[in-house]
């Protein structure tokens, strides 16, 4: 039986493995070569871990499973009836099909705001942020003009959820002690960091006296947090807020994201956010043979609530999924219907400081950050 999986993310990797016993041919292929490691990509932006710190090569981490090929190829579509997946490099037929090709930045009909608000998903989106940062602080280190050198020291992160919080407290951090030292005509220390959120409050997944925790921790650490603010504009030097220009060096964009095309591919139905509606099984309806996971898909538990898309879901789901194609080629009954269990939320807020909920207890300070 051949099986073909798109995206070499949590959920792609926890499907192949979970095949290593099985009678199948696996073929892996994601567009990149290696697997990337997105809970930490912040430090790299903020130049606290390198890229190769949250890297690995796919073939690397399956090389010892001899049931797996891997490909670099950009998938582009699927034919339902021929059953392969159309790329870059050719077509690859299958007999089941796993898609896993998680999600991209979302601007919420504002795509015109992402030259100059990238978003963090990729090694290549860290790289780019950390280059802005770190050059607003070189220029404001040439500037004569105060006013201009106050603009380039001004960071706005929009999005008040696990990457804002986690982006806005690590540029504090990296402004007031890492980078400190090293100027002479501008004073890092002095940089101003703001935090934009449209809702009420901050971590919304989170009790709330842990979300006001997080407020209070990032302020302490002279970030200004704006709720109940939607950004209206975005443009070179700028972020609009209702009415308000606040002029600045760069901006991280962390309010929203968007399924991949997944959906378009299968002719399927999906939500708002472009995401796969499935069964109980996370197959397509109507293609038992096509599963999705992970962030391209909206799969809901018994009482109606969706799966949060983060990396210990699209991990359960790939093992799920695995079990399934494995149960299938050797004729054993298939798992009952696909079921989250949460292992906890948690975000970091700078160093030594984090919140962490894990079912009935919660830690935050320097017991979450060292959790």
């Amino acid at each position: 039986m051949r099986v073909v999986i798109v995206g070499g993310g949590f959920g792609g990797l926890e499907a192949a493995k979970a095949l290593a016993d099985a009678s199948v041919e696996v073929t892996l292929m994601d567009r990149q070569n290696h697997h990337c490691f997105q809970p930490l990509l912040y430090q790299v932006a903020t130049a606290t871990l390198s890229p190769a710190d949250v890297a690995w090569p796919i073939r690397a981490i399956l090389s010892a499973q001899r049931n797996v090929r891997v490909v670099m190829a950009e998938a582009r579509g699927v034919d339902l009836a021929a059953r392969c997946v159309k790329t870059d490099a050719g077509d690859f037929p299958y007999d089941q099909l796993v898609i896993a090709t998680g999600a991209t930045h979302a601007y919420f009909g504002h795509d015109g705001w992402a030259p100059w608000a990238p978003g963090l998903k990729r090694i290549e989106d860290a790289t780019e942020i950390r280059r802005r940062i770190l050059t607003a602080f070189e220029r404001a280190e040439l500037a004569s003009d105060p006013h201009e050198r106050d603009r380039l020291t001004t960071f706005v992160v929009v999005g008040g959820g696990p990457t804002g919080v986690e982006m806005a407290g690590a540029i504090a951090d990296m402004a007031r002690e890492a980078l400190s030292p090293d100027f002479r005509n501008v004073d890092p220390t002095r940089a101003r960091v703001l935090l934009i959120e449209a809702g009420p409050r901050l971590l919304p997944v989170l009790p709330e006296t842990l979300s006001d925790y997080a407020r209070m921790t990032l302020e302490k650490r002279g970030v200004e947090v704006l709720l109940g603010a939607p950004v209206t504009d975005i443009g070179e030097g700028f972020v609009r807020v209702g009415d308000h220009r606040v002029l600045v060096g760069a901006v991280v964009w962390a309010a929203g994201v968007a399924a991949s095309a997944a959906a378009d591919w299968l002719g399927a139905e999906k939500d708002r956010a472009g995401r796969v509606l499935v069964g109980p099984g996370l197959s397509v309806p109507g293609h038992p043979e096509i599963f999705v996971i992970g962030d391209t898909v909206l799969a809901l538990d018994a009482a109606g609530n969706p799966t949060p898309g983060i990396a210990p879901a699209a991990k359960q789901m790939g093992r799920y999924v695995g079990a399934v194609i494995a149960s299938r080629v050797s004729g054993r009954p298939s798992p009952t219907a696909f079921r989250y269990r949460s292992q906890g939320d948690l975000a970091t807020i700078g160093r030594k400081a984090a919140v962490v909920k894990l079912n009935r207890i919660t830690l935050r300070g320097f017991a979450g950050w060292l959790f």
